[in-house]
């Protein structure tokens, strides 16, 4: 029998030094089997749902016998019998999973996008998103499916979004003891609005204790030396926000998002609506903030520089805006940190002649730009 074969080549396996499969290309081609292996699993348990087989059992459904037999969470359960369902309807993705050149995450990252309104244009388009699942990191695969789901159905994408925004709730109580609890629901604009004034406070508090640490101990400070955890920083920066709130002049000026409109980037690399942190989003979840945004114009030239324009808000150092407006994120392929929280580095170094302008620039987060300047360096990422 098939299984019994399996079974005693995964017991070969699991019989030997793993240090053995610790190569790179033995990492790479353990996961593409097992997401091979993966996929004949997922086929196996549509066929199980098809056939009834857990009916005899008294089971009211695939899923409940599976998570019972199996000892799965019913989350994962239901997941696994959702995913089985879909492939019958995803020929491409199924040939490819079972191939091991996409995994689990693919195909149930392209289901989440099969409505009734997007059906007929993903059997015309599926062979092509999953060329890009093969070929792009999959935080990027996933913002091009996004993108690929505004154009199949604009009307339904705009819907979807005021549905998210619907959803946005919170609550903050006293509990037991005295001590307050709470949980916070945002749409993604307010969420990043909310989540960067906090982060940029719990910077500050992350700074000072670092400050009081290297006076305290007289030297730099291990993480866990910190006078607080990054828990009690984060509640106590989102304190700093109510009392900064508190203590702000009636009447004001209240600061606004800052959308940066990327002119002539269609035209060269795609549609783009998104946030500094990838979140993808639809043209029209943008109306509500324009009267109280601020906008900065980016024109994207044939050359790939970018120049940009003046806003209400004041940038110094346009070269640096140039650059995270053209990068994104880090350069490293291995780095996934966005822009603003990078360092902008000389491609060809400053001290060896190299000038400061936008053609030698690029963004590289802190841990990069000091491997960077390791000797021997590390193969550079661009």
């Amino acid at each position: 029998m098939e299984l019994d074969v399996l079974t005693e080549a995964i017991d070969r396996l699991v019989g030997t030094d793993p240090s053995g499969c610790a190569g790179a290309e033995s990492v790479v081609e353990l996961q593409r089997q097992l997401a091979r292996l993966e996929a004949f699993a997922t086929r196996a348990v549509a066929a199980f749902d098809t056939s009834g087989g857990w009916v005899p059992d008294g089971a009211y459904s695939a899923s409940a016998w599976i998570a019972t037999r199996c000892r799965l969470p019913q989350r994962h359960a239901r997941r696994l019998v959702r995913r089985a369902r879909h492939l019958s309807d995803l020929p491409a993705c199924e040939r490819a999973w079972s191939e091991g050149e996409i995994t689990a995450a693919h195909v149930d990252a392209v289901a989440s996008v099969r409505t009734d309104r997007t059906a007929e244009a993903l059997s015309r388009d599926e062979a092509f998103l999953v060329g890009q699942a093969t070929e792009l990191r999959f935080s990027h695969f996933n913002q091009a499916l996004r993108y690929w789901g505004q154009l199949a159905d604009p009307d339904g994408t705009e819907s979807s979004e005021e549905r998210r925004r619907d959803r946005r709730d919170a609550y903050l109580v006293a509990g037991f003891g005295g001590l307050w609890v709470g949980r916070l629901t945002l749409d993604p604009i307010s969420g990043a609005i909310v989540a960067g004034e906090l982060g940029r406070i719990e910077q500050e508090l992350f700074e000072a204790d670092r400050a009081e640490a290297t006076e305290r101990l007289g030297r730099e400070p291990a993480p866990s030396e910190l006078s607080r955890t990054p828990g009690q920083r984060r509640a106590d920066a989102l304190v700093e926000m109510a009392t900064r709130s508190k203590a702000c002049p009636k009447g004001a000026r209240r600061p606004g998002p800052l959308f940066s409109v990327l002119v002539d980037y269609e035209t060269l690399s795609g549609r783009i609506c998104e946030l500094a942190d990838g979140t993808v989003l639809s043209p029209g979840s943008l109306l509500r903030w324009l009267e109280r945004a601020d906008i900065e114009r980016a024109v994207f030239g044939p050359d790939g520089r970018v120049e940009v324009g003046a806003t209400a808000r004041f940038f110094t150092g346009a070269t640096r805006r140039a650059l995270e407006l053209r990068d994104r994120e880090c350069a490293h392929p291995y780095c996934e940190r966005r822009a603003e929280a990078c360092q902008a580095d000389h491609v060809h170094e400053y001290s060896k002649g190299g000038p400061t302008i936008q053609d030698n620039g690029r963004i590289l987060c802190g841990f990069h730009n000091r491997l960077r300047n390791q000797r021997p360096p590390p193969d550079e990422a661009r």
